[in-house]
């Protein structure tokens, strides 16, 4: 499985906002934590993840056998110790619990990130991917994830921005493990192109900007001194893998 699977008011205003986007969140992205504060962050960043994802998927009335398979699944990934994955269960279920609400922890959460866009950036992703577990996303899930966006400092539009490059990002891993068909070739090299959030007729010296951007923005060692629990290193370095595989397919359609 990987790591990703709305439309945005017209795909062309999505893109240049995505660039633009990912140029403010650089201005803003913030120096590496201080170690005092490494740890607190990391821990709630951790807490956050299983909780969330453990609303979200109850969000829509029930908590399927996809939604809980997938809780594992990235458990699994992440490399838990047992007391670890036991944890990390414990959160997801206190999350799907009818009376739990995601305001106190996604608070402490947006705090300790404070201006750390990508961080913030990388849980959204984690949470689009629980909610895209059963295959659709629905009303609820939508408007819980725009909530927990907003928590984060992050606007709708920038929510859809990130929204659109996942749904990328999951159909141009589903292409990598399907035919290779005229039709899938051409489909996945689209999605390619939205996996880097550029247009088709960009230029190579643009392309490779955008490339080692999103690469800088995703790199393991990076995010964790910003944060990032050093748990899910594995999920970065496969985002990277995700974005180097769509750089190279693009790279190869223009020779």
């Amino acid at each position: 499985m990987g790591f990703y699977t709305g439309n945005l008011v017209g795909l062309v205003l999505g893109v240049l906002l995505g660039n633009a986007f990912d140029r403010t969140a650089q201005r803003r992205f913030g120096g590496d934590v201080a170690e005092g504060s490494l740890g607190v962050l990391q821990t709630t960043f951790f807490q956050a993840t299983f909780m969330v994802m453990g609303k979200i998927a109850k969000s829509d009335g029930r908590v399927s056998e996809k939604e809980i398979e997938l809780a594992r699944h990235i458990m699994a990934r992440m490399a838990l110790s047992e007391n670890q994955r036991l944890e990390a269960m414990r959160l997801f279920n206190e999350g799907k619990s009818p009376d739990f609400s995601a305001d106190a922890i996604l608070a402490d959460l947006g705090e300790v990130i404070g201006r750390r866009v990508t961080l913030a950036q990388i849980f959204m992703e984690i949470q689009l991917l629980a909610a895209y577990a059963d295959g659709q996303l629905t009303v609820n899930e939508r408007d819980l994830l725009h909530s927990i966006s907003m928590h984060l400092g992050i606007n709708r539009v920038q929510f859809e921005i990130i929204h659109q490059r996942i749904r990328a990002q999951m159909r141009f891993s589903e292409h990598r493990r399907s035919s290779s068909s005229s039709a899938t070739q051409a489909s996945s090299l689209a999605d390619a192109y939205k996996v880097l959030g550029v247009e088709a007729d960009v230029s190579d010296a643009e392309l490779k900007r955008a490339y080692r951007r999103l690469m800088s923005q995703h790199h393991p060692d990076k995010l964790v001194a910003k944060g990032l629990p050093e748990q899910m290193m594995q999920l970065a370095k496969e985002r990277t893998q995700e974005i180097q595989q769509a750089y190279e397919q693009v790279k190869g359609a223009r020779r």
